[in-house]
């Protein structure tokens, strides 16, 4: 096995963990490796070995010939000091990956193969092609309902669980595909200030232009160690952070890191990935939002509802008590698109402001409501009352500036992009329909999630007026590049159906 002094290489490669050799490097020619080899990086000869993806460069700046340059994650992983004398040989390939390669041949995977799969994944064994290989093969060949159960269990059990000690703790979740919809920054307030447990982690977007964790950060700091959150919710009884540094069910965020840029959102994929990270956060309450419209993720009724029994089937396996709603998804929900916009919203909303999006407050309104009768002392029905009154009060206000202030309030929180473009409709109508699909493209070209003051700014929804030449909707973008993108494709495509009146 040859020996090689190590280097730190100050590049994020986002999950994965990347090795650097040099080309004239003896052991590069010595053992036959070549770009792309998954190397065994390990100190003594009978060490434990830490898996690695080989790159090769050209550059002594990056590594030099004797080095061995590692990435930031697995450097972090190894931990040992630069200089330090390492060996390396070819990896084994994981034993795991046959059974990957039999699901990619359309066989249903036994609960062990998932465990082995998974538990690989988190022991970074796997490089990025192999997990893509892995998501398409359950993408194209299909899960059966087992094997969504099996996937789940294995991504909780391979992670930490947060523990509450409550009989009750909330939670709510919505499926995406609707831009703007940021309504969990509303329930949670409403709920916590009611008194409910609902100690909310959320991820950052996959294919959306903002997540709840995103857009939640343009307020406060959403990155809460497990402790400062169990802080925070047992003084609050809410807070709205990034699940991320929990480590609940840090499979999913390796894959998530793999969907994200092949835009992959598979249902069973999807019902395992939001139930193991419930299940690892400890919640025991959970409603589920599923909006249903012609650009929406779920398009039919029928499949709205196949996707309900499934997540009814895996929840009350895992021990959820989960009710799932269907909901209009055949527009966007408020009128920002993009983290800063989408906040805004939000604030006036719980401001009440007279400007505040009615369709926001309004669907807010009627999830809390719902999660409010999970409340045994909430009569069925009055949910949405209670809830409504909780928000006109100002309780819901002052309980999330509360949260705003301990999980740390952003001094300089950003502003909507300066680069702006008004977007004008061509005749005169009414709005018949606007594409879900087409606005998160373009707030996403604008730069959002990334730049948190991108995005898109509605002016007009279904079944509005407007005259020829009046604004639809205004684009916002930090960066030229990204601009330019946004207003091109808008140019191409606005998003929207204009109707004769």
């Amino acid at each position: 096995m040859a020996t090689l002094k190590l280097r730190s290489v100050a590049i994020d490669t986002y999950r994965e963990n990347v090795a650097y050799l040099h080309r004239d490097c003896h052991v590069y020619h010595s053992e036959g490796f070549q770009a792309l080899n998954k190397i065994e990086i390990r100190r003594e000869e009978n060490g434990e070995a830490v898996i690695a993806v080989l790159n090769i460069v050209d550059d002594e700046s990056i590594t030099a010939p004797g080095e061995l340059g590692l990435s930031e994650q697995v450097f972090q992983q190894l931990g040992l000091p630069e200089g330090t004398p390492v060996r390396v040989r070819h990896a084994t390939p994981p034993r795991s990956i046959q059974a990957v390669h039999r699901k990619i041949e359309g066989e249903a995977l036994s609960a062990q193969d998932y465990r082995d799969i998974i538990q690989d994944i988190v022991e970074n064994r796997y490089s990025k092609i192999e997990m893509a290989a892995f998501l398409v093969g359950c993408a194209e060949t299909g899960f059966e309902r087992n094997e969504v159960l099996h996937l789940t269990r294995a991504m909780v059990e391979t992670g930490d669980r947060l523990q509450w000690n409550e009989p009750l703790v909330a939670d709510k979740h919505c499926i995406g595909g609707i831009p703007g919809n940021r309504t969990t920054m509303l329930i949670v307030p409403i709920v916590a200030a009611h008194g409910l447990c609902m100690p909310k982690t959320s991820s950052r977007a996959i294919t959306s232009p903002a997540g709840t964790a995103d857009t939640m950060e343009v307020l406060a700091q959403v990155d809460l160690s497990p402790e400062r959150m169990r802080e925070i919710v047992h003084q609050h009884r809410g807070c709205l952070a990034w699940g991320g540094t929990a480590r609940l069910a840090p499979a999913d965020d390796i894959l998530i890191s793999v969907e994200r840029p092949l835009s992959m959102d598979s249902p069973g994929q999807m019902v395992a990935s939001i139930l193991s990270k419930k299940v690892a956060a400890g919640s025991s309450h959970l409603l589920l939002d599923i909006p249903l419209g012609p650009t929406a993720k779920v398009r039919s009724h029928r499949d709205a509802l196949r996707l309900r029994k499934l997540f009814e089937y895996v929840g009350d396996r895992m021990g959820i008590t989960l009710e799932v709603v269907i909901t209009d998804g055949t527009q966007p929900i408020g009128r920002g698109i993009g983290p800063v916009l989408e906040a805004r919203d939000v604030m006036q909303v719980l401001r009440g402001d007279p400007a505040a999006p009615v369709d926001l407050r309004e669907k807010a309104l009627r999830l809390a409501g719902r999660i409010l009768e999970f409340d045994p002392d909430v009569r069925g029905g009055q949910g949405y009352f209670l809830a409504r009154d909780i928000l006109d009060s100002g309780r819901a206000l002052a309980r999330m500036e509360a949260i705003i202030d301990a999980q740390g309030r952003n001094p300089h929180p950003p502003e909507p992009g300066k680069l702006v473009r008004e977007v004008r409709a061509s005749r005169d109508g009414r709005v018949a329909a606007i594409d879900n699909l087409r606005m998160a493209s373009l707030a996403r070209l604008a730069g959002a999630p990334l730049d948190k003051g991108a995005g898109v700014d509605l002016h007009r929804k279904v079944g509005d007026p407007v005259r020829r030449n009046e604004v639809l909707y205004v684009i916002h973008a930090d960066f030229p590049a990204n601009f330019e993108f946004a207003c091109e494709a808008a140019s191409q495509d606005d998003g929207y159906t204009l109707e004769e009146v």
